[in-house]
């Protein structure tokens, strides 16, 4: 677990809260007007809120950010008697939304964050005000969900590798050095901007991975697609009309490897026929760090006309 205070050279200067209503002491980031609505940035494998650092300050302008720190990762705690499969997640988000009675609610989510808070539409539909997906997959009972699942990981890098390496035995053990191959892992699932790396940034994002024990969050999120133990939340018939209705918009790196457009582009669609769809040549998985100023453009353009 990364510490309370680490601002990692005052690129991440955001005052750290935390709350224990998910049963663990969920670390998040809360900044710009309470009146206002709610910007939820949810994070993926094996990021945090570091992530969303050059959004925080674009949104906040207009709208209460709120950042959470998945369970297992960043500054949040990695309880070693949990389990960390989607639906965990999901109970916890949902625990750390009604606990901070968040409302009104944009949701911008980047990979597994995508699942992540699509779960909690399912369940809250009222809650949710608009649906942006940053490379983020978009799962609500489409009929294809699995098949389309399926056939990407078929075809990225990193489902390969976890595939293979669950078969071999090995997933925890290079995993669970994950602060030693941060590096490897961030490049193999996709960030095209090389200049990234400082080490400022490999020490953000290595950080909370500093021994085994800490990885688990990460191990997880992995080992859940290789042994299926991962649960998509399946929305009833109320909420599949609510979120339907909802502005949406879809922004995607059109050079992620590891979650292709033809395949995760298409839910979105399904989801949201009328919605945008930016994709963005050159700009790899990690779309908000090969491409911050245009993805937060695009969210504030968005937010303001919808």
């Amino acid at each position: 677990m990364t510490r309370s205070d680490a601002t990692f050279g005052g690129s991440f200067p955001y005052t750290p809260q935390f709350t224990a209503a998910p049963g663990f002491r969920m670390h998040y980031v809360d900044e710009g007007p309470r009146e206002a609505g709610v910007i939820l940035c949810l994070h993926g494998e094996p990021t945090w809120g570091y992530l969303f650092r050059h959004l925080v300050p674009v949104l906040s302008i207009t709208h209460r950010v709120v950042v959470p720190d998945h369970m297992g990762f960043g500054k949040s705690d990695t309880p070693p008697d949990r389990a960390y499969w989607l639906q965990d997640h999901i109970d916890n988000l949902e625990h750390f939304v009604l606990a901070l009675d968040l409302d009104d609610i944009t949701l911008v989510m980047h990979d597994f964050g995508g699942p992540v808070g699509m779960g909690l539409a399912a369940r809250h539909p009222n809650r949710i005000r608009r649906v942006i997906s940053t490379n983020g997959p978009t799962p609500f009972g489409q009929a294809d969900l699995i098949a389309r699942v399926t056939a990407n990981a078929g075809v990225s890098p990193w489902f390969q590798w976890i595939a293979k390496a669950e078969a071999e035995g090995s997933l925890e053990a290079v995993l669970g050095q994950l602060g030693f191959n941060i590096l490897s892992t961030l490049k193999l699932n996709g960030f095209e901007d090389n200049t990234l790396i400082t080490d400022t940034w490999l020490d953000a994002y290595g950080s909370p991975f500093a021994s085994p024990a800490d990885c688990l969050g990460a191990i997880g999120w992995a080992k859940g697609f290789a042994s299926g133990a991962h649960r998509f939340e399946t929305p009833d018939a109320a909420a599949i009309r609510a979120i339907h209705a909802r502005p949406a918009l879809a922004i995607w790196g059109e050079a992620d490897r590891t979650l292709h457009a033809e395949h995760f582009l298409p839910l979105f669609a399904q989801l949201f026929p009328a919605a945008p769809v930016r994709r963005l040549a050159g700009v790899g998985h990690y779309c908000i760090e090969d491409a911050p100023d245009e993805v937060g453009r695009l969210i504030t353009e968005f937010i303001r006309q919808a």
